[in-house]
């Protein structure tokens, strides 16, 4: 039974009057700190040795006075010594240990003063022994109560998940597997974690327990952790009084953690040795939080992607977090605080609040977000009560003064190992905060045995109802991390899954990514009446900007009247797992319009690693950016077939469907015009995207308008025009066996005759612009590039400048991370400025100038001359120059961030189309073309916006 601190500081008092007058290293060091150790209720002799033997760096030999393994070093002097040699010498001890031994804390003591020295915070305790008891929490370590600080990326978590991932792979490759191999994992992670940090009775007593009650072959130690297994699962009063007295030490647990039967496993001398590395490990420095990194770690590598794992770190779920729930809390505490009059009552209903809060995490994986809300929630509750009782009572409060509890937080989780994971991780976030509770008022908090537990179901978050968990109107926060999932990998089981959730009556969910899932689920859970929660969820960004936006907001938006109350904008989400994911996401705040919440947050990053800097809008976009004054903040953007602006139409390039019988490399055609020396007049160059990026040269036969009689002479290009056909008539597409009529003709042909202007389909997202350009006939291009007809350097300025790459970013999707420019989506949707021939003429001369500054290097190509690192400072103050004046076509006052610039275009947008849109409501839908009517001959090469799902040339 642990003690409480007072009893700990009257047993302080009694040692410092029993050794007031002790001086006497060699005679008295002993007996001295096996009294000390009493104070706290430990047995010396189960912890820590006296005269330890150490070799130092510099080759001699040495012996500690009194060594703790991963916990305490104690150099004794006697009285009047220099205690600063005494610190001197106890370094030289410490650079001796071995890594996994080496301890937290220093002690250097001539009995009658003490120096304590935290050797990973670098905090310093000195005092006399009289003054021992009030200095007593110091020694909060000695029975597993240390302060702990949790920070990400810390390389213990890393090497905890590691130590754990060996002993997985260990005991699977025994031929321990499945279900019983996951949940004993689990449970050795429960006793990991209490042995170091004070759950057991006396830190390290599962060390010493099978350190020195094992055989060394490893022959017993299954055995011997199946009767720990069976003991930590028995009642005090139902235990056998003929119990091994070591077993017997171990407390009652409860919580069905042990309630299992489970076959032992087999261990060999070397799997020992892995375990007792664990036991020897500090535990007690790892964050609850790293337990889902962990299961990531012991994961099949290839079923990360196909799970959408990503796991988090504490930073990141704070971003969270604080905008759903924790900063309002915060704020009200503080407020609360600085009352006048009122003030206890006020507090007291605070305190109560907070145990009334009830948490849903949909995707709980191992708990990360549960934890960490857990926690914080636990700290608000601590310092409510400081400032209600004040900091100095010394007052016993019982267990239920703290009100805040694991039952209050829900999780579902499709794997069980995962659930389990989380389960056993929230009773030890709860433990870590009864200490620091226990600490803030001077006694000692536990809930071992376990009477509360948290609620996690182990199902599929998607064909569930979510109310048979926790009902809707009890809810008080939806949050979590959602598996991503693009629609290309999903299952047909997910997608099947994803349909039934947007509309049971489509034939598809479309493009929709597999995280949306669970938004759509949030949404129409939270819109039932009587419920007042609130939403946040992490998602790749491809949810904000793209074709997904028209697809998942207007049913968030209209169906559920929802609306987003803050948003991350896109940073990089990292993990603390082995093989560490790194993706971009987005973190997306909802709530139901009735909430009236005035006032919006959007956190900004100026790049993926940047921190966010915080901006209040009156409302916010499906795009995270705020609204202009009457734009419409439920407004999403969708494919046109036309520009809403004057300005030339644009087209895809030319699609072959071909296979590769009309393709060839420079070698490939120098070959065939070699055989058949009249097949050079049908060779054009085709580029798409790389080639015009880098360079690069590729050939194909231009047929269409070659005379049939030619063509007869040429056998080679004859068979190459019968391969083509054969390839088209095996099709399962009609529309391509159709075209094995006309082998001879692409599917889609744009062969210009004159210059035109080319755009990439999709670019490194880390160039600040799309490399555009012309290309001049003969040239035919690939459908990879965009083509514009008809233009000017003046349009070439206007594409190519900031404001129009940022409503690319901002509005276009994505392939990968790379930016695809999409006709209908961002070109035809792009306001134009307006302006008169002057300003037509100026921003095309600024224009020509960037065309003049890439001139300068012929030998570059465009990849090379838009690198981020390698761009040109000429090319660079070229375009720089040329984006203020188009940025001051649109204001005139600056821009001061790619944001704002979307912002005023959404703002232009809107005012374009709501008038169009309002018009098209008055005018009675157009007739359907009859089954064989001609259809617009205009359409034959192809439309003008981008035919949906187009990847290839092919």
């Amino acid at each position: 039974m642990s003690l409480s601190w007072n009893e700990i500081r009257r047993r302080a008092v009694e040692f410092a009057d029993e050794y007031s007058d002790a001086t006497y290293e060699k005679g008295e060091t002993q007996s001295f700190y096996n009294d000390f150790f009493d104070v706290f209720g430990i047995k010396r002799r189960q912890v820590a040795r006296y005269e330890e033997h150490v070799k130092k760096l510099s080759g001699d030999t040495g012996f500690i006075d009194l060594f703790w393994p991963k916990t305490l070093l104690v150099e004794q002097k006697s009285a009047g010594r220099d205690l600063t040699a005494a610190a001197e010498q106890a370094g030289e001890y410490f650079d001796a240990i071995r890594d996994a031994d080496k301890p937290r804390f220093q002690l250097v003591c001539d009995f009658q003063n003490w120096e304590l020295l935290d050797r990973d915070t670098r905090e310093t305790w000195s005092f006399t022994l009289s003054e021992l008891a009030d200095n007593i929490q110091a020694f909060a370590f000695m029975i597993g109560r240390e302060k702990r600080v949790f920070k990400d990326q810390d390389p213990v978590n890393i090497d905890a998940a590691e130590l754990m991932g060996a002993i997985h792979d260990e005991l699977e490759a025994s031929g321990y597997k499945g279900h019983d191999l996951e949940v004993y994992l689990v449970r050795l992670l429960f006793m990991l974690f209490a042995d170091d940090t004070g759950i057991f009775e006396t830190r390290d007593m599962l060390l010493d327990f099978i350190e020195h009650r094992t055989s060394e072959d490893g022959s017993d130690l299954g055995s011997k952790i199946n009767d720990l297994f069976h003991v930590l699962n028995t009642p005090g009063d139902l235990r056998s009084p003929h119990m091994d007295e070591d077993l017997a030490r171990f407390p009652y647990v409860n919580g069905d953690l042990f309630s299992e039967s489970l076959p032992p496993a087999w261990f060999t001398a070397g799997m020992r040795d892995t375990f007792l590395e664990a036991c020897r490990f500090n535990w007690s420095k790892v964050s609850p939080a790293i337990f889902g990194s962990l299961f990531q770690s012991v994961m099949d590598p290839a079923e990360r992607r196909k799970k959408g794992a990503h796991y988090t770190t504490e930073k990141n779920i704070m971003k969270l977090i604080g905008p759903l729930f924790l900063d309002d809390l915060r704020a009200e505490l503080d407020h609360l605080k600085g009352l006048k009059t009122g003030k206890a009552g006020r507090l007291e209903a605070f305190r109560r609040r907070l145990g009334t809060l009830t948490f849903l995490d949909p995707a709980c994986g191992c708990g990360n977000f549960l934890i960490i809300a857990y926690r914080e929630l636990r700290k608000l509750e601590i310092e409510c009560l400081a400032e209600l009782r004040g900091t100095d009572t010394k007052e016993m409060f019982g267990e239920t003064i703290s009100e805040v509890n694991v039952d209050q937080f829900y999780g579902i989780e499709l794997e069980e190992f995962p659930a389990r994971i989380a389960e056993v991780a929230m009773w030890m976030i709860d433990h870590i905060m009864n200490v620091e509770f226990g600490d803030a008022f001077g006694l000692i908090l536990t809930r071992i045995p376990l009477t509360k537990s948290p609620h996690i179901l182990n199902d599929d978050a998607l064909a569930v109802d979510w109310n048979d968990l926790l009902p809707a109107h009890q809810c008080s926060y939806v949050m979590g991390n959602p598996p991503f999932i693009g629609q290309s990998y999903q299952s047909k089981e997910q997608r099947e899954a994803l349909r039934q959730i947007v509309d049971p009556k489509r034939k598809s969910a479309g493009a929709l990514d597999y995280v949306t899932g669970w938004f759509l689920k949030a949404g129409a859970y939270i819109n039932q009446d009587g419920c007042k929660a609130d939403i946040a969820f992490v998602s790749t960004n491809s949810i904000t900007q793209g074709e997904q936006v028209a697809l998942l907001w207007p049913i968030l938006f209209e169906r559920y009247k929802m609306e987003i109350a803050f948003g991350h904008r896109t940073f990089e989400w990292g993990s603390e797992a082995r093989g560490k994911a790194h993706v971009h996401v987005v973190i997306v705040g909802i709530t139901r319009r009735d909430r009236e919440r005035d006032v919006k947050r959007l956190f900004s990053y100026e790049n993926i690693k940047a921190e966010p800097e915080e901006t209040r809008h009156r409302a916010l976009t499906a795009y995270l950016f705020g609204v202009t004054d009457g734009a419409n903040r439920y407004r999403v953007i969708k494919e046109l077939r036309n520009q809403i602006s004057d300005a030339p139409s644009a087209r895809m390039g030319t699609k072959p469907v071909t296979g590769q019988h009309y393709f060839f490399s420079e070698t490939e055609k120098a070959q065939f015009i070699a055989r058949e020396a009249n097949s050079r007049l049908l060779f054009r160059p085709f580029l798409g995207a790389q080639e015009f990026l880098y360079s690069k040269n590729r050939w194909i036969l231009h047929l269409a308008n070659a005379e049939p009689s030619l063509l007869r002479t040429m056998p080679l290009v004859a068979e190459r025009i019968s391969q083509v056909r054969e390839m088209r008539a095996r099709s399962r597409k009609a529309a391509t066996r159709k075209l094995a009529q006309t082998p001879t003709e692409y599917e889609v042909n744009t062969v210009p005759n004159s210059p035109y202007l080319v755009i990439p389909e999709v670019s490194s997202e880390a160039r600040d612009y799309v490399p555009i350009g012309w290309l001049l006939p003969p040239t035919i291009p690939s459908n990879l590039i965009h083509v514009i007809l008809d233009v000017s350097t003046f349009h070439f300025a206007i594409l190519t400048s900031a404001i129009h790459m940022a409503w690319l970013r901002n509005i276009g999707g994505r392939l990968k991370s790379d930016y695809r420019y999409s006709i209908g989506l961002v070109y035809n949707t792009f306001p134009w400025p307006e302006m008169d021939d002057a300003a037509r003429e100026k921003i095309g001369a600024l224009g020509q100038a960037v065309l003049d500054a890439r001139d300068e290097f012929p030998d570059a190509t465009l990849a090379d001359l838009y690198h981020p690192d390698l761009m040109p400072p000429a090319l660079r103050k070229a375009h720089t120059a040329l984006d203020r004046a188009v940025d001051r076509l649109y204001r005139k006052t600056p821009f001061e961030s790619e944001r704002e610039r979307v912002e005023h275009l959404f703002g232009l947008y809107e005012k374009m189309v709501a008038p169009v849109e309002a018009e098209a409501k008055k005018t009675p839908k157009r007739r359907r073309r009859k089954k064989n009517e001609p259809a617009n001959e205009g359409l034959r090469n192809g439309p003008p916006g981008q035919a949906r799902g187009l990847r290839t040339e092919e």
